[in-house]
């Protein structure tokens, strides 16, 4: 009986020591998944915090560029406008006469010639724009001398919608004001400037009070590519293909 006693003693003494180890165990295993689990949280959020300042500078570079972009755009578009107005300028539509000079039969293309050389030395414009103006002027003599248009006097409008009573540069008539310069306080709003092509419109700007409705609302859309690093003027909408050649 004594050794009965015994023997369920030392089997107590046994158990009791090995839950005590498995609890030590337990409690070890349960203090390291939480230091992880606690190096891993820190971890994540080191992670998040670098993202979020990486995304925060990104974010914070974009609207410096587009500014940048959009005051080298107005700068060009105000450029091309002064130049378009000065003595520098072309003549757009270079006429030949018939031999009575009663009417107008269709343009000079040696004059035509120097006008698209003349646009490319100013450097404001790119090729695209300078083709889309070649090909009006074309296709316009071609209609002149088919007869495809109705007649055009001498001293008269043009029988076609290209420069017809209104400025192509501007599609206007006059300006707001003579001074200072107009050309140079034109705005320009972004419509769509996305990588290295932008769609713009441009209005009159340092207006007053006193001026007009019909001068504070006017827009004139064109267009803008980069080229080699620098903005050009790719599209006018007075030089619109289309419905220049009408």
């Amino acid at each position: 009986m004594v050794i009965f006693r015994s023997l369920a003693l030392v089997s107590l003494l046994v158990f009791f020591s090995c839950n005590q180890k498995n609890k030590v165990e337990t409690e070890t295993i349960s203090q390291i998944d939480s230091l992880a689990l606690a190096q891993a949280q820190s971890g994540r959020q080191n992670f998040q915090v670098v993202a979020a300042e990486k995304e925060s500078n990104t974010e914070a570079a974009k609207p410096n560029a587009l500014y940048k972009d959009e005051e080298e755009i107005q700068n060009l578009i105000r450029q091309a406008l002064s130049w378009s107005n000065s003595e520098k300028a072309i003549t757009l539509l270079p006429a030949l006469t018939d031999g009575k000079g009663a009417v107008y039969i269709g343009f000079d293309m040696s004059m035509h010639r120097s006008n698209l050389q003349s646009l490319r030395k100013t450097g404001i414009f790119s090729d695209e724009f300078i083709e889309d103006y070649d090909r009006i002027i074309l296709t316009l003599n071609r209609k002149l001398k088919n007869k495809e248009l109705d007649e055009w006097l001498v001293g008269e409008l043009p029988t076609f919608s290209f420069a017809n009573d209104v400025d192509p540069w501007c599609l206007c008539q006059d300006v707001p004001y003579d001074n200072p310069n107009p050309w140079a306080f034109v705005e320009v709003e972004a419509l769509i400037l996305k990588d290295n092509e932008g769609s713009f419109q441009w209005k009159w700007g340092k207006l007053g009070l006193n001026h007009s409705p019909n001068w504070k609302e006017f827009r004139y859309r064109f267009k803008v590519k980069k080229l080699n690093g620098q903005w050009k003027v790719s599209y006018l909408e007075g030089f619109d293909f289309e419905k220049s050649t009408k």
